[in-house]
């Protein structure tokens, strides 16, 4: 039997009403609700292409390190779009927030970590500042970049990723999930993540003329 392919999720594009503040902190919540539900679809559309991952310890292995790679990934986009200062607050906002969803779904499925030892979110944390500075070697694909979103990944930045997913899955797909994640899963989930944050990062519409010189 043939399964479908997993659906794209629906994204959130209007994340602010006009008026409304879209400071660092708030943008850090939106990008983080945007970034799990990536993460969670490219783990779902891996399964799909027939890749073992495991439910249980490889499952949470596989999401933290995509939501690593698209950590890295919003961060370059924000670095295009906000000062330095506001770039910083943001991205480790957004990086605290993906560490509670991740602890509170570890938490739930697998219990907490055993004492004495780093909390799931916690994990989560230490591989963001452990691999920022290997993402931080890459570039951007010339050919790929969006001039609107700020940052497209080049060929090396996503096998690394692949290289990366290797250990989270069974010996007998290693050999193979490299190519998936470089031709398939991760292209779609940077463009995902960049739409969704062209549209975070756009400033909020003009009034209108009449309305603006009417003092309303």
């Amino acid at each position: 039997m043939t399964l479908p392919t997993p659906a794209t999720p629906r994204l959130k594009t209007q994340w602010f009403r006009h008026g409304d503040s879209r400071g660092p902190q708030q943008q850090a919540g939106a990008a983080a609700f945007i970034v799990w539900r990536i993460a969670r679809h490219t783990l779902d559309r891996t399964r799909h292409a027939g890749y073992e991952v495991e439910t249980g310890a490889p499952y949470f292995a596989f999401l933290r390190e995509v939501l690593a790679f698209l950590a890295a990934i919003a961060d370059r986009i924000a670095h295009a779009r906000l000062p330095a200062p506001q770039r910083a607050e943001f991205t480790v906002a957004m990086v605290h927030h993906l560490a509670r969803i991740l602890q509170d779904s570890q938490d739930d499925l697998l219990g907490p970590a055993t004492e004495g030892t780093p909390s799931h979110g916690e994990r989560l944390i230490d591989l963001v500042n452990e691999l920022a500075g290997h993402y931080a070697e890459f570039g951007a694909d010339p050919q790929g970049r969006d001039e609107v979103a700020g940052f497209a990944p080049d060929f090396a930045f996503l096998r690394y990723l692949g290289h990366r997913l290797e250990a989270t899955v069974p010996p007998h797909d290693r050999r193979w999930i490299r190519e998936q994640v470089i031709a398939c899963e991760a292209p779609e989930s940077v463009a995902m993540l960049q739409r969704s944050l062209r549209e975070l990062f756009a400033p909020p519409p003009r009034r209108a003329r009449r309305e603006a010189l009417s003092g309303d």
